[in-house]
């Protein structure tokens, strides 16, 4: 086989030496939350709206029981972006409904990799109150819409702001292994994947997760990858991690420390470059680089910050990275509808105020907001430090590739990251610490 490889180059083949780079990795499903810390996302009944423009994309299912009173039926998608896909092809979805989920998810069909043909690729619950008044659910875990044949249970309720239970353990316990269909080598296949539904009383909803990843060998090493921190399958956001000694015995990374697509990964004293999971292919991919760390930007600890132009929101300044040389820099990438980010903006005023600007800035980068919301809030917390809008023409929140609000890096003179996701008291005493050095 090596000859052949060989004879194919010299022939002048340039595409497929040209990807000499470029490492496919197979990987094996592992059920479990391995070394990672799950998330949960909400779910919720089917609207009755009539006007509800994904009431076409909704499961036609039966046997929900009839002693329920209350009985509501949803779906949960285990792959949203081949659902929309297959719905689109099918015509429930419009051209121009389809190009504004692209837009708004930053979602580029890879159509190679999407069925053409019909997956079941999610799966239908439902809920009620029983005789007795108590909450009741059911899955159609085999996805034959038919909910007859499938167990009624009680879903488990549980506080997800406390730690101080085994949540993995307790999770599988009470998960139900679902159908489902994917593409793999182009075929359509069976898999099945265990999913977790709980009620969290501080939300009041339901949530659910799948607790599945995928784990890959390379160079005497293991590598884990978590999908969408376990709230869905589509392996469109990723996080990957090498699993070393301090994880290997039931030690859990934080979720800043796993590495993201178009990051990169030092393995064996070598960098390579992050770039996702084809789940068709069942690989992951890596890419070589022969650049050192600090020629490499990226949005990680170590590495050197990506560049960046805009305007200030209200002065119409122009703003770059280059403004900051020599000082430490706060960046906070925040949207006006984030709770969690309004409650940090009185906290930024105070530590603003204190701060020498000869040492340190802060930088705020707002995306998915309207601008007459963020002009409003810059008035109602009396913000006087510089906001950029990441919109549709500045897209700086896409080039760094923010998936989460708030995001905030911490950056040094030289423009090195030195630190991600700090707020309150923790960032106070992190600056303190610097500017006493």
């Amino acid at each position: 086989m090596k000859k052949i490889l060989l004879i194919v180059c010299a022939l002048g083949l340039i595409s497929s030496c040209t990807q000499k780079n470029t490492i496919e990795i197979p990987f094996s499903v592992q059920n479990g939350y391995g070394v990672f810390k799950s998330a949960f996302g909400g779910i919720s009944p089917d609207s009755e709206d009539e006007n509800n423009q994904w009431k076409k994309t909704y499961l036609q299912v039966s046997g929900i029981p009839d002693e329920w009173t209350d009985a509501k039926k949803g779906h949960i998608n285990i792959n949203i972006y081949q659902d929309v896909y297959q719905n689109y092809l099918q015509g429930n979805i419009t051209q121009e409904w389809y190009d504004e989920l692209q837009k708004s998810w930053n979602w580029t069909p890879d159509t190679l990799n999407l069925s053409k043909k019909p997956l079941k690729n999610k799966v239908a619950f439902a809920f009620g109150k029983d005789a007795t008044g108590k909450i009741q659910m059911i899955v159609d875990a085999n996805n034959n819409l038919d909910f007859s044949d499938d167990a009624m249970f009680t879903p488990l309720e549980l506080d997800l702001v406390d730690n101080s239970k085994n949540k993995d353990s307790l999770m599988q316990h009470n998960s139900i292994m679902v159908t489902y269909e994917r593409l793999s080598d182009n075929q359509i296949v069976q898999e099945k994947v265990p999913l977790c539904i709980v009620y969290a009383p501080q939300y009041g909803l339901f949530m659910c997760n799948f607790s599945q990843y995928i784990v890959a060998a390379f160079d005497g090493m293991e590598l884990a990858i978590n999908s969408n921190d376990f709230i869905n399958l589509s392996y469109s956001k990723t996080g990957i991690i090498l699993v070393d000694d301090s994880l290997k015995n039931g030690g859990k990374v934080e979720r800043e420390n796993t590495i993201s697509e178009n990051e990169y990964l030092t393995l064996n004293e070598k960098i390579y470059k992050y770039k996702g999971v084809n789940t068709n292919k069942n690989v992951v991919i890596l890419e070589k680089t022969n650049l050192p760390q600090n020629q490499l930007h990226a949005t990680q600890i170590g590495f050197k910050t990506i560049p960046f132009e805009g305007y200030d929101f209200k002065t119409k300044t122009k703003i770059s990275l280059d403004n900051y040389k020599g000082k430490y820099l706060f960046i906070d990438f925040w949207a006006v509808w984030c709770s969690p980010c309004i409650q940090e903006l009185p906290n930024l005023k105070i530590l603003y105020d204190s701060l020498d600007k000869s040492k340190i800035e802060i930088l705020g980068i707002v995306g998915d907001s309207k601008s007459e919301a963020l002009d409003k809030m810059i008035e109602q917390y009396s913000i006087t430090w510089a906001q950029i809008l990441s919109d549709d023409e500045n897209t700086i929140t896409k080039k760094y590739r923010i998936t989460g609000y708030p995001t905030t890096l911490l950056i040094n003179p030289e423009g090195i990251i030195i630190a991600k996701n700090l707020r309150g008291k923790a960032l106070e005493n992190k600056i303190n610490e610097l500017l006493s050095q």
